[in-house]
């Protein structure tokens, strides 16, 4: 007789993290608008009141408070930019990737303002991922292993985790996944901002359907479809998102991308992902239709082009002034 864990798949335990339940701390959101309440009329404070009470149900703690919050930026390559799907290369990756360890990107700055700890996450910058219209991105028992490494992310305790992915062609490749999770056509996914080329968006839809022709029967399951389409860096962000659900630390999402990382987790299990706020919305048309089907509402409109981390690390500040009205003041004061 055969072995049952000899035929289990890398990805399974990834799954049975995310199906594994995981609740919040009702009690302390309900102090949360228990407080509120005793400081004007409901629906005073809007999506601020929202943003406290997520922070306290996640946190597990009342008052909510942001002490010890990180910017976590997951870096990969793709072999599809050499299919001129990407306004940027691999080696643009690379320079901004370190800029960003030297304090030298804008990035820096912002993340050095809202009090967050900057953390970079390489993931073989120099090893691009096969291209997917010609293979899967990953192997079963690299997708896991990447999956893993994101859990170091929360590795230090942050009382928060901000997520964000730099790499050419991360977002041909998301959209590539949510055509899988989703259904619709890769002209719809792959829609671009107003500065990108139309020439290139036809390149980037020819390549997602291309992909997805060679994958199909591998793409009912989430797991599969990040594996044969993604990258590296969403893999890791998937498991940052795991990560941190069962460590109780309330996660942003940045762009496209972590959007899709997190649909990827929620098309598993809808409840695995209400521990992540999104951010923003970019001009990214992609982008609102991927928080629609993942059930989020940005919590700021700063027309920002792209993620990059811009956009979970301006939030962090958001969601200080957030906590602001729960902190008691210190005595005499």
């Amino acid at each position: 007789m055969s072995d049952p864990a000899a035929q289990k798949s890398p990805l399974s335990d990834v799954r049975d993290l995310i199906l594994k339940p995981v609740e919040a701390d009702a009690a302390s959101g309900k102090k949360v608008r228990e407080a509120l309440a005793g400081m004007g009329r409901e629906g005073d404070f809007g999506r601020l009141g929202e943003a406290a009470e997520w922070l306290a149900r996640w946190q597990r703690r009342f008052p909510p408070r942001i002490e010890k919050p990180t910017l976590a930026i997951f870096a990969g390559a793709h072999g599809i930019v050499d299919a001129g799907v990407s306004l940027s290369s691999n080696s643009d990756t690379r320079a901004h990737i370190d800029a960003l360890r030297e304090g030298k990107a804008p990035l820096s700055a912002i993340a050095t303002q809202a009090g967050a700890t900057v953390r970079v996450f390489e993931l073989a910058l120099d090893r691009p991922t096969p291209s997917i219209a010609q293979e899967p991105a990953m192997t079963e028992r690299e997708c896991a292993a990447t999956i893993a490494y994101g859990f170091e992310a929360v590795e230090d305790q942050p009382d928060l985790l901000a997520i964000a992915v730099s790499g050419a062609g991360v977002g041909t490749a998301a959209a590539a996944v949510a055509c899988a999770l989703y259904g619709g056509s890769p002209d719809y996914w792959v829609r671009p901002s107003a500065q990108t080329p139309a020439s290139i968006s036809e390149k980037r839809s020819e390549l997602v359907s291309a992909a997805l022709r060679l994958h199909r029967g591998h793409l009912s399951d989430p797991l599969e479809a990040l594996r044969c389409l993604g990258g590296r860096e969403l893999a890791a962000c998937v498991g940052a998102i795991i990560a941190a659900r069962h460590q109780s630390i309330p996660v942003v999402l940045d762009g496209f991308a972590t959007t899709i990382a997190a649909g990827v987790v929620h098309a598993v299990s809808p409840s695995a992902v209400s521990h992540c706020l999104a951010s923003h919305i970019t001009q990214r048309p992609a982008h609102e239709a991927a928080l629609e089907r993942v059930g989020l509402a940005p919590l700021l409109q700063l027309q920002f082009q792209t993620g990059g981390g811009l956009g979970s690390a301006s939030a962090i500040g958001v969601l200080k002034t957030a906590c602001a009205p729960f902190i008691a003041k210190p005595a005499g004061a």
